[in-house]
């Protein structure tokens, strides 16, 4: 378990390069890479540059590293730990690994990611089984009912429940506590996509206890593009990968012995790595992110988020934009729904003229802020939504 610092967390925007007069508020599209990650990726194009020496270990110690610092952030061992290039490859890795019946049927959330849909639709579609969507029952405050849905969605005959931690379109938390435990009722496996809050909100693999964990490392994590992380439990230790790669083989540490082919994986989910695991320009770069992450603490990470949205979602209440209760988000985003007769597209393009940068997602106002956020970027905000309602 990580040890929790106990000091709050102060702005961290020295860390970062953006643009002096741009207010992001967007982490949940993109997340900056602080100037450290930046200078490890450099650091990783010089060495590139200049092969000489580099020894066969590089293949394989920064990768450790990674697995390690991600398995610290999310309690679980290192040797459960895989690298994969988006959160799709891992859902792909859980979906082609976990055994369906004629039959049964699979529980997505509604207006999930497409990641975390394609792959179930897909394998649902080769095995005659159900995918059954549970949708929102209405505009928000409604989660309290659709997690109440959800737990009457999964039944006997269901093999699988894939779920976000909080859902992307406006950090709605699901209570995967809750759905865990359903579904080891019934024995479906609970595939979980991370990719809007780990980094920024706590998680204990102990406490929800995943089949598998996904979450991709270009958000939350604050690393770049092409990177990812998928936890793997005890149903996926004889699994078969979707690459059949050189380095994920026992014994590949040993270059000269290369050409003594084995059918043996090496110990854990490494196995599941994507070939060219090894990016010596990457990997360097999500360690580094890794260190900061860890380094400030996912709890503080979420109170400086909480604090920076505090008071707005009463006041965006009270002019009778749809919020979802307090208790039912995550807290690093704040997802709103204009009132009656306003254009959202027209609020989209207010707030680029006053350079804030939010999404539009569904029918909902997304805001996500992080450690590099200022209350003057709250303050941008509220001044264009002030219009409204």
């Amino acid at each position: 378990m990580m040890e929790r610092p106990n000091t709050a967390l102060g702005c961290q925007k020295s860390r970062f390069a953006l643009d002096e007069g741009e207010h992001f508020l967007n982490c949940a599209y993109l997340g900056p890479l602080p100037r450290s990650v930046a200078e490890a990726g450099v650091e990783g194009v010089r060495r590139k540059c200049s092969p000489t020496p580099f020894p066969s270990e590089r293949f394989f110690t920064d990768c450790d590293r990674a697995r390690e610092r991600f398995g610290r952030l999310v309690n679980a061992p290192p040797e459960r730990i895989a690298l994969a290039p988006s959160a799709s490859y891992g859902i792909e890795v859980a979906a082609r690994n976990l055994p369906l019946e004629p039959g049964q049927n699979i529980v997505l959330l509604g207006e999930q990611f497409p990641s975390n849909v394609y792959a179930w639709r897909r394998r649902a579609s080769a095995y005659d089984c159900e995918v059954r969507t549970v949708d929102r029952p209405g505009p928000p405050p409604s989660a309290a009912l659709w997690n109440e849905r959800l737990l009457e969605a999964i039944g006997p005959e269901t093999a699988v429940v894939s779920l976000p931690h909080c859902h992307w379109t406006d950090g709605t938390r699901i209570d995967l506590e809750a759905a865990g435990e359903r579904a080891r009722e019934v024995g479906a496996a609970l595939v979980i996509d991370g990719s809007q809050s780990i980094g920024a909100v706590p998680f204990d693999v102990e406490r929800f206890r995943p089949d598998a964990l996904i979450t991709v490392g270009y958000k939350w994590l604050l690393g770049p593009y092409s990177t990812a992380f998928g936890y793997y439990g005890p149903r996926f230790d004889d699994g078969t990968p979707l690459e059949e790669t050189w380095i994920s083989r026992r014994g590949s540490e040993d270059f000269q012995g290369l050409v003594d082919y084995t059918d043996e994986y090496r110990q854990g989910a490494a196995r599941y790595d994507v070939g060219q695991t090894s990016n010596f320009i990457l990997i360097p770069m999500l360690v580094e992110a890794l260190d900061l992450i860890l380094r400030w603490d996912p709890a503080r990470i979420l109170d400086y988020c909480r604090s920076l949205l505090s008071g707005l979602a009463d006041e965006l209440r009270l002019r009778g934009w749809a919020v979802e209760d307090d208790e039912w988000r995550t807290g690093n985003i704040l997802g709103v729904r204009l009132p009656a007769g306003c254009d959202l597209a027209e609020v989209g393009a207010r707030l680029a003229e006053a350079r804030v940068h939010a999404s539009l997602r569904g029918d909902a106002l997304r805001v996500s802020p992080n450690v590099y956020n200022e209350p003057r970027d709250i303050d941008a905000l509220r001044q264009v939504l002030a219009t409204y309602g």
